[in-house]
């Protein structure tokens, strides 16, 4: 386990690129052009995304990015 120390500043910049990156993966994994084997890497990334956000941002904030169903990948 690592430590860290940082800012309500920097906590609130980690929070906005998490949830970036989370929007952009979430567009993504829905097209159909990409293969499934890259889409399985990006719900793997999305979910060490997620723990993350879980972390560092409010509960409301963290319910607007809960993967409701299953991707078949």
């Amino acid at each position: 386990m690592i430590g860290l120390l940082i800012n309500q500043k920097e906590v609130k910049e980690m929070e906005y690129l998490v949830k970036r990156e989370m929007e952009e993966i979430l567009l993504d994994i829905d097209d159909s052009r990409i293969d499934h084997i890259v889409k399985k890497a990006m719900e793997e990334r999305y979910k060490i995304l997620f723990q993350l956000l879980k972390r560092i941002a409010p509960p409301a904030e963290c319910t607007k990015y809960i993967r409701t169903k299953s991707v078949k990948v």
